[in-house]
């Protein structure tokens, strides 16, 4: 019986022992780890360098961050993934691409392991340390908090006020919302060069069916532009908002595989009983089409079926009130802006100006006879339309803007709100500096606070 109890005990104290050489040998490899990474992370980075951070508090935002990372590598780009603890100013300013994945924690709390980078961003006052440099954040949320998504809002404001640039939006991710990652994908596929980028969770989509195919702009210097309409199924009582998204499975082929989604924004309303949109013909540098441009405006034929689901966008819909709202945009950004307009005027709120930029005004004024007719109704008070290709200088809707600044002034002074929606590469930056300029960087910042500045660039 003694010899016996000696075993169990021999065996007991053999496997703590076992246990505390693997906790020992766990905790030197993550330490040998963390070093090599703090050394990688203080070697000069290449200039094309990205880098990943992540702020996590069950390894969630970890493993988006990884995946981000491969994403980034599948085109050719150079990556560093990184912990937030592992980071500060200094470090951060070594970089002119940066991408965030970050969780918030109760309410609007970061996660632990980033308490102590939360704590720099409150000591350190603004200023250009980040100047030249661009960033995205992924904020990852529970909207049952009242500070959704607070850390990741947190510091994308102290980003901005370091001097760094959005190469998009802030993306909110609210409990592991798989629409909103798609999301946070299509952007990644951009920034990587790569239309082929697999989506990490395929949407489910409705079978809906191309109605109608119009080409907008013949004889234009840009590549051409269709207005598509799209019938829902029978069973299928359709319902989005305006300011709402298309998420549309593309085939290399009729009868083809769908292939990874692409987004459009929504031209129309549930009212006109189908869903339009204003698709540019998008070519390679080799003369291929684009995946999903090519499917929807040459490969499928009038009458084929087209895998669609509508992503709800909500920091796109139109505001609740009847406020002024200046829309500006350019090429097919002018979807978004339609369904806007469309929902202004179905309430009845009238007050309202449009931006619109496009090459030339004898080819490229999309919609014109609609837009014409909603300014002699009075829908629209105002439009400046701007087309850069017909003068020697190249005009752009942001020398409109500050051409306006009186009046934008003076419509923002009223409460109006500022939505724009086209081209995030050359528009939406330039219409975002001069805002800046002829609102100044605070108050603009403040509008963005309170929901009166809103954008949806791609």
């Amino acid at each position: 019986m003694l010899h016996t109890r000696l075993i169990a005990a021999t065996c007991v104290v053999l496997t703590w022992l076992l246990l505390c050489l693997w906790a020992w040998q766990r905790a030197r490899r993550q330490q040998a780890q963390q070093m090599l990474a703090m050394q990688a992370l203080d070697a000069p980075a290449s200039d094309d360098a990205v880098l990943v951070a992540y702020a996590s508090q069950t390894g969630y935002a970890e493993s988006l961050a990884m995946q981000t990372a491969d994403s980034l590598r599948a085109g050719d780009l150079t990556v560093r993934v990184a912990s937030l603890c592992q980071l500060d100013l200094q470090r951060l300013a070594a970089y002119r691409r940066m991408l965030f994945v970050v969780s918030t924690y109760g309410e609007g709390d970061p996660p632990d392991a980033a308490a102590a980078f939360a704590g720099q961003m409150q000591e350190t006052q603004q200023g250009a340390a980040l100047a030249g440099a661009q960033y995205a954040v992924l904020a990852l949320g529970d909207s049952e908090y009242a500070q959704f998504c607070g850390f990741g809002h947190r510091l994308n404001e102290w980003l901005h006020a370091q001097g760094a640039t959005p190469l998009f939006d802030l993306v909110e991710v609210d409990n592991d919302d798989a629409a909103a990652l798609r999301h946070w994908q299509h952007h990644l596929g951009l920034l990587a060069g790569r239309s082929d980028l697999p989506d990490w969770e395929a949407p489910v989509y409705d079978t809906w069916r191309l109605a109608s195919r119009t080409l907008l702009n013949p004889g234009s210097q840009g590549g051409p532009c269709f207005l598509l309409t799209l019938t829902p199924p029978p069973e299928n009582a359709a319902a989005w908002q305006a300011g709402d998204i298309a998420e549309i499975g593309p085939r290399r082929e009729r009868g083809g595989a769908l292939q990874a989604h692409r987004e459009y924004s929504i031209a129309s309303l549930p009212a006109d009983g189908a869903i339009q949109l204003l698709v540019r013909q998008m070519r390679g540098a080799d003369g291929a089409l684009g995946l999903g441009s090519g499917w929807l405006t040459h490969i499928a034929q009038t009458g084929d079926e087209i895998a669609l689901r509508v992503r709800a966008n909500r920091n796109f819909h139109p505001p609740a009130d009847d406020r002024p709202l200046i829309l500006i945009g350019n090429g097919t950004g002018l979807a978004g802006l339609r369904a806007l307009i469309k929902a202004r005027r179905a309430a009845g709120q009238r007050r309202n100006w449009l931006v619109f930029g496009e090459r030339n005004a004898a080819c490229d004024g999309f919609c014109r006879e609609e837009i014409d007719a909603w300014r002699q109704d009075g829908t629209l008070e105002r439009v400046d339309t701007v087309f850069s290709r017909d003068q020697a200088e190249r005009r752009y809707v942001q020398h409109c803007l500050r051409e306006q600044a009186d009046a934008v002034r003076t419509w923002v002074d009223a409460g109006a709100a500022v939505y724009v929606c086209g081209s995030l590469q050359g528009m939406a930056g330039g219409v975002d500096a001069a805002l800046q300029d002829i609102l100044g960087a605070d108050r603009l910042q403040a509008l963005q606070h309170a929901g009166r500045y809103r954008r949806d660039v791609y």
